[in-house]
């Protein structure tokens, strides 16, 4: 039996919290304020804590230390409604072991819980909670509080902090320039150069050159000396974009001056020393291109060395209604905000998004131009453009992307339940429970008909008889 302290000012949370660890043999105590928790901690001596972050006017972050002073170093789990960046960072330098956004799944906490008594101290803290309770500053447009992008700020916290290199991968649009600055702001470095540069966009003939400077006369054109971008971001952060268009030869001058920390002009023997941070970025598959011969293997895992993956806007839904408020309060500097109408969430939730968070906002600020100050609408939205052709969204198309989005949903929710398990058999998991739903589905519509149900499924009788023997289900 544990003893286990949660700090919540919701009498529902502190009872359910107590209900589901004392069912588990664990003693509970609730505390619903701060002064309250200090108390427990010097009574009960509590062997972790679940600790809200919001207390009344109280920041329960900013309050940690003294926490930790009564109940000494165990594990801190940070409970909040407010899952973004900051909290996830603020949680990470105040030392938090883990950190839960409300509403959350009872299975999900007990697990997290039982990794931290089973640990029973904190991962080191990589700085003091703020103690006026400020908070650091987050880039304007990363937002999100869905699972996929809650794992995200999870990594950032965690990495920003160190120097390693750092692979943002996901499709175009996404937004991995926008998690490169955030790294970037929320680490020793915020005060030196962010430095950017798509490797996509430069001219091979003068790649080497804008990554690594030039001396006057070391070819047509150069009339002056001039530093790269490596020099330029000295002491900060050096953002490759599209890393998986560089040519070779520039692959093998990065991969030297990654390993060095040093850098050659163009036309100079004599290398340089330069102290940069790199986050590379690709919609690249480089896995793919590396056992293609493409893209180097060492250069692949020198830069791999911390891979945060983003999800498309397909995985994540749940985040349309905050994106697009956020996008209109953006542009308040122009005009008021408009009224949203339902309708207008659901034919955005509705449509498919190629080129992701980038197209969704470009499409909110044309919406906002077409009602000139009135109510949003379905039909502010342009038309969406699919192959070059302007193309309807049909049902189908709802329903295709409303199913991609609960399968990416369940999907980072099954991950980080079945972390700790050797195999997670995600497909087969997911098989499984979507089977289950059609076939019960089929049969719901057809009234309990087996051989109209099958014919509906696509199976023969005797197969559908199969699975609902292997599912359980009954006439």
């Amino acid at each position: 039996m544990s003893r286990i302290l949660v700090v919540d000012d919701e009498p529902a949370i502190g009872w359910s919290l107590r209900e589901l660890f004392s069912d588990g043999g664990h003693d509970v105590v609730v505390a619903a304020d701060l002064e309250a928790a200090a108390a427990a901690c010097r009574q009960h001596r509590p062997e972790t804590i679940l600790l809200d972050v919001r207390l009344g006017s109280r920041d329960g972050l900013a309050a940690l230390p003294d926490l930790r002073a009564a109940a000494g170093d165990v594990p801190v789990v940070i409970m909040t409604a407010f899952g973004d960046l900051d909290t996830a960072v603020r949680a990470v330098r105040a030392g938090a072991f883990d950190y839960l956004v409300k509403p959350f799944d009872l299975v999900k906490v007990a697990q997290v819980v039982e990794r931290a008594l089973a640990e029973r101290a904190p991962p080191d803290a990589v700085g003091g909670a703020d103690g006026d309770g400020a908070r650091t500053r987050t880039p304007a447009a990363l937002v999100g509080g869905c699972p996929a992008m809650q794992e995200v700020f999870k990594q950032i916290a965690l990495v920003a902090a160190s120097d390693l290199p750092v692979l943002v991968t996901g499709a175009t649009g996404t937004g991995k320039e926008l998690v490169a600055r955030a790294i970037h702001d929320h680490g020793a470095r915020r005060t030196q150069p962010f430095v950017v540069t798509n490797l996509a966009a430069l001219a091979p003939g003068v790649v080497e050159s804008e990554l690594f400077g030039h001396v006057r006369g070391s070819f047509s054109g150069a009339i002056a000396d001039r530093p790269g971008l490596f020099e330029t971001a000295d002491g900060g952060t050096l953002f490759l974009d599209e890393i998986g268009e560089a040519p070779p030869a520039v692959q093998a001058s990065l991969l030297r001056a990654l390993e060095s920390a040093e850098v050659t002009r163009v036309g100079e023997s004599a290398p340089r020393r330069v102290d940069v941070r790199i986050i590379a970025a690709t919609n690249r598959d480089l896995a793919e291109a590396r056992a293609e011969g493409t893209f180097r293997e060492d250069l692949y895992h020198r830069l791999r060395v911390f891979p945060i993956a983003l999800p498309s806007l397909a995985e994540r839904l749940d985040d349309i209604d905050v994106l697009v408020r956020h996008f209109l309060t953006r542009r308040s500097a122009v005009g008021p905000i408009p009224a949203i109408a339902p309708e207008f969430l659901d034919a955005v939730r509705g449509r498919a998004w190629p080129g992701n968070v980038r197209e969704l906002e470009h499409a909110v600020e044309y919406a906002a131009v077409v009602a000139r100050g009135g109510t949003l609408r379905p039909e502010h939205l342009p038309r969406p453009v699919t192959g070059g052709h302007d193309c309807g969204t049909t049902p189908m198309d709802v329903a295709s992307a409303a199913l991609r989005a609960a399968v990416g949903t369940w999907s980072a929710a099954a991950r980080a339940a079945l972390a700790s398990e050797a195999s997670p058999d995600l497909h087969a998991r997911a098989v499984s429970l979507l089977e289950e739903a059609l076939v019960r589905d089929a049969l719901a519509h057809t009234g309990g008909n087996r051989t109209a149900a099958a014919r509906l499924l696509g199976l023969d009788r005797a197969t559908l008889r199969a699975k609902l023997r292997a599912l359980g289900i009954d006439d």
